[in-house]
């Protein structure tokens, strides 16, 4: 922490909270001035573990004269709402995914936050892992030519409780919305998706409507092709890959194994050890790299992070993609 770091008020310490805490906390660029979680439990836990003042009110982190911007890692429904807060008093803030379940709201919210001009971001945090940004990069040089087809392969390794299930807003919104924003950081122009849902495995998924398998298709302005493959399991760990084809090339980006070792025998050949467990190992350096990111943007600097329009946007995506698989048809989109 600098003299002048920014102040940030932290807004729910559930899992994904704790991880921005503690990279708060790691930033030297930033200090955690407050922590804000109706279990005040747990805001003291954070608190006392990475500082800052804890309270059960996240009004007090609004009204304070010791916050310079907010990071709201609290449940979707109360996202908009405390979005709107931080927008009012000209805050900037940082806001996990997605802005909402109802694109009614988050369209709603759209003209306060366009008039506003309160920087606002969202947390996609995958832009930020140097592997994606890497090759997305390259392929912006033009060094494949043009990009012709995107394949995100994202797999978790195994499916959530029932009851989140219930409250996700199903595998698009929830998950898949990560590869939609990914894929319009590749292609912004998308035009078309084509999904297919399968429920094969959960039981959980199948109490609630909702589906363990899918896979979509967009379709970008240029032609290009974006294939998304999801499963809510996977028996070789968290499977996150990426592979960029053009007209000049191709360009991959491999699963990160715990080791870079390998065992080689007259049994087995180049084994290896498994992939990393989950997102909070695979993406510790991207969740990093997007604070960084935010403290520049809310300094006023340049920066990459997302912002309320590319959240708005991959709503949009999944729910053509949920409508997509319910009707067994392709859906036109537009993000005017």
């Amino acid at each position: 922490m600098t003299e002048n770091s920014l102040r940030i008020g932290l807004i729910g310490t559930g899992r994904i909270g704790q991880v921005h805490a503690a990279n708060i906390a790691a930033n030297p660029d930033a200090s955690l001035s407050r922590v804000a979680d109706p279990f005040i439990d747990g805001a003291r836990g954070v608190a006392e573990r990475f500082g800052g003042r804890a309270t059960a009110d996240p009004d007090e982190i609004f009204a304070a004269d010791d916050v310079d911007a907010v990071l709201i890692a609290s449940p979707t429904p109360t996202h908009v709402g405390l979005i709107e807060k931080a927008v009012d008093r000209g805050i900037p803030v940082l806001c996990e995914k997605p802005i909402d379940l109802d694109i009614a709201r988050v369209e709603a919210l759209r003209p306060k936050i366009t008039a506003a001009g309160v920087p606002v971001a969202l947390g996609f945090n995958r832009r930020f892992d140097p592997a994606f940004a890497e090759v997305r990069a390259r392929v912006a040089a033009g060094e494949i030519g043009a990009l012709e087809q995107l394949t995100i392969i994202s797999r978790d390794p195994a499916a959530p409780p029932a009851d989140y299930i219930a409250l996700s807003g199903g595998i698009f919104r929830d998950m898949t919305i990560h590869d939609f924003d990914m894929a319009r950081f590749f292609l912004p122009d998308i035009v078309e998706v084509s999904a297919v849902g399968t429920t094969m495995f959960d039981a959980g998924a199948r109490a609630h409507g909702d589906f363990d398998t899918a896979v979509v298709t967009l379709t970008a302005a240029t032609g290009a092709v974006v294939t998304i493959i999801n499963s809510r399991h996977s028996a070789v760990g968290y499977d996150q890959r990426i592979e960029a084809f053009g007209s000049g090339g191709s360009l991959q980006v491999a699963n990160r194994s715990t080791s870079l070792v390998s065992h080689s025998s007259a049994a087995r050949v180049e084994a290896r050890a498994p992939y990393e467990d989950f997102f909070l190992q695979r993406y510790a350096e991207a969740y990093a790299a997007e604070l960084t990111s935010f403290i520049a943007l809310a300094r006023g600097g340049a920066s990459d992070s997302s912002s309320f329009e590319d959240g708005r946007a991959a709503l949009i995506l999944a729910d053509a993609a949920q409508r997509s698989a319910q009707e067994h048809a392709a859906v036109t989109v537009r993000f005017a």
